[in-house]
């Protein structure tokens, strides 16, 4: 079963802390059903010095969010919807915002 949600593509939160924020989809974790949304849900990492990164501390990142918990957002109504699939003539399937009609690319 596809998530339905790219990489690339506008999500928001819509539960949790982090709710009512959006964002850029930065990467998807299929086999943990999550995604890391760009400066959303940041975490602190304290990393110690090694050949790469000769400073060591404490360095912030996106964490990752599950994926029921983003909805992706219609860049033609600029509203959180969910994803209707339709096979066109050719057999290409794409994505369809439910609230407009409008293709999602």
């Amino acid at each position: 079963m596809g998530l339905g949600i790219k990489k690339n593509d506008t999500v928001q939160v819509i539960t949790g802390d982090e709710k009512g924020k959006t964002g850029r989809v930065i990467a998807i974790q299929k086999e943990k059903n999550r995604v890391l949304v760009e400066r959303l849900n940041m975490i602190k990492k304290h990393m110690k010095p090694n050949k790469n990164q000769t400073q060591g501390g404490i360095i912030e990142k996106e964490g990752p969010i599950q994926r029921s918990n983003v909805m992706l957002v219609c860049s033609k109504c600029n509203k959180s919807t969910r994803i209707n699939h339709n096979i066109l003539e050719n057999g290409k399937k794409i994505r369809v915002c439910k609230k407009c009609g409008e293709v999602i690319e």
